[in-house]
């Protein structure tokens, strides 16, 4: 019998892992992983200097999905409550204001895909699938899944993958942006994602989470009234006018 699915958070610098990993089975989204996962989220929210966070897995998948077993004995209060609580989840996980990729080397589906959506971007290799099976189960992606997805690669699209509800490989979900980059090897995510937070590092940390807050439905002239209460704006405006880099892309 395998043991339950851990998740590990390691703080290097200005960069994070969250490691999703299970010694003899497959990553399985339980309600214990789900709060678990919530710990490590407010965990990193509190470190101030990170500045980008990969979510990453060990094993044969990203994540294979909620623990069936664990929900086919829910009560509808006990689906409602799993439900709430892991849109909660998801929610911190896309507020934080660091910049976050998931590196999804194997299968994400259900709970797996969901975490991913709530990421800034994806990496895939070519084996990865992706996807949202719940119907196939009588269910619906309960963590905010399916908003994300539509906003993602359109309403219509979004149908045909929730109802349908048949992962889609590496290549297709590039083709209609549900993943951002598609190497060609699994030892080659990591490479492209240390391209993809070269590609951020220019932007102000604070200026990051501040749009990513807009880009969830937050006050955009509050957002912008915020960037003059700070030290970077001041910082970023004389870079520009002295035609010298701003202090946060230093190493």
């Amino acid at each position: 019998m395998s043991s339950q699915t851990r998740v590990d958070l390691t703080v290097d610098g200005r960069r994070a892992t969250i490691t999703f990993h299970t010694e003899g089975g497959l990553n399985v989204m339980s309600m214990a992983v789900l709060e678990r996962l919530g710990q490590v989220v407010e965990e990193l929210a509190g470190h101030a200097e990170v500045r980008f966070c990969t979510l990453r897995a060990e094993g044969k998948v990203f994540i294979a999905g909620a623990n069936i077993k664990e929900m086919a004995g829910y009560s509808p209060e006990d689906a409602k409550h799993l439900c709430v609580r892991g849109n909660a989840v998801m929610d911190a996980l896309a507020g934080l204001p660091c910049v976050t990729v998931a590196a999804v080397h194997g299968a994400a589906l259900g709970g797996g895909c969901e975490i991913a959506l709530a990421c800034d971007f994806r990496v895939a290799a070519p084996a990865a699938k992706i996807g949202l099976p719940e119907t196939n189960l009588g269910l619906i992606p309960g963590w905010g899944g399916i908003g994300r997805i539509a906003k993602i690669v359109g309403p219509q699209r979004a149908r045909r993958l929730v109802f349908g509800g048949v992962p889609i490989k590496a290549e297709d979900a590039l083709k209609c942006g549900l993943v951002d980059e598609v190497v060609q090897a699994p030892d080659e995510i990591g490479a492209a994602i240390d391209t993809l937070f070269k590609s951020v590092i220019r932007g102000g940390p604070r200026a990051i989470g501040l749009a990513k807050r807009v880009l969830l439905g937050g006050d955009e002239p509050e957002a912008f009234r915020e960037c003059f209460a700070g030290d970077e704006a001041r910082e970023g405006m004389g870079a520009f006018l002295e035609k010298r880099a701003a202090r946060w892309t230093e190493e």
